[in-house]
């Protein structure tokens, strides 16, 4: 084991992969530079290649959502009278496919309005509980008085939702002295 961490040595392993990233990068120029006719028979061995092992599967191909967008951006650079020949699939299904990939961006999804009322802010929820546990005598309708007098526009009702879901119950309604009733006359 002391042998093993002796041979460590993290200078060698920075070389190593600084080695690896240089070759890789001038790797690029050099595809970039190759004749046309190195890229062409390069091109024919991968159809071929991509023939041989189409020719080992049993079923049909089915490609990911990802392999369809790879498929949709490349379209873009070959021409179309080229498609039969470069794509695996028929131009018909890539149009099929790019429709989909537009459609499902410009769906106005994001435009869209959930049905009903707009949920109450949390800013105005607190308040209204606050408001509710400094006051406990003030009722429901005195809360929603209060908040219209700060610029907030929330009915009776949500003010009486937010209470009870706050696990606070409204003030007893105020106890009015007995009046005196008036017998009916019965004639």
């Amino acid at each position: 084991m002391a042998r093993h961490d002796a041979c460590w040595n993290p200078i060698h392993m920075i070389v190593s992969l600084v080695y690896q990233v240089a070759r890789k990068l001038l790797a690029v120029p050099a595809v970039l530079l190759r004749r046309d006719a190195a890229k062409d028979a390069e091109l024919l061995v991968l159809r071929h290649e991509n023939a041989v092992l189409r020719r080992q599967l049993t079923g049909p191909v089915r490609y990911e959502p990802a392999d369809r967008l790879w498929f949709t951006a490349l379209s873009w650079l070959i021409p179309r009278r080229r498609w039969a020949q470069v794509f695996p699939v028929t131009p018909t299904t890539l149009l099929a496919w790019h429709r989909r990939l537009i459609a499902g961006k410009w769906d106005y999804s994001m435009r869209r309005r959930m049905p009903g009322r707009p949920p109450t802010a949390s800013a105005v929820k607190a308040v209204v509980l606050r408001l509710a546990r400094e006051n406990p005598r003030w009722g429901c309708r005195r809360i929603q008085g209060e908040l219209v007098r700060l610029g907030h526009r929330v009915g009776t009702t949500t003010v009486w939702e937010i209470l009870t879901a706050g696990g606070i119950d409204p003030p007893p309604a105020p106890q009015r002295p007995d009046v005196a009733r008036v017998p009916d006359r019965a004639s």
